[in-house]
């Protein structure tokens, strides 16, 4: 999976994703129904890192790639939503597991 940029890409994403939902469905309610805050801070600076590591992972493979700005755009709106960058990861799937062309 790392041997590639969609693989790279799809690692990323997938971390990012969970990170995502474990800071809004594990995180948040930690903070606000039980008065526990530091758990907002952790999970949020590790979603922060996943989330750049996870741009400069799409910039890396959008670039080799050579995506349009459409997909880029989509990828990038993605991990902005729940589910979104584990959604976008079937079709990188198959982007991946298909051989390169040289």
């Amino acid at each position: 999976m790392l041997k590639s940029e969609v693989g790279r890409l799809r690692l990323v994403g997938i971390l990012e994703g969970v990170s995502f939902l474990l800071l809004l469905g594990v995180a948040m309610p930690l903070k606000y129904l039980a008065g526990m805050p530091m758990a907002v801070r952790v999970v949020g600076m590790a979603h922060g890192v996943l989330f750049i590591l996870y741009l400069c992972a799409l910039a890396d493979a959008a670039l080799t790639k050579k995506w349009g700005l459409r997909r880029v755009g989509l990828l990038a709106a993605a991990s902005l939503v729940p589910f979104g960058p584990l959604l976008a990861d079937r079709g990188l799937r198959e982007e991946a597991a298909a051989p390169t062309a040289r």
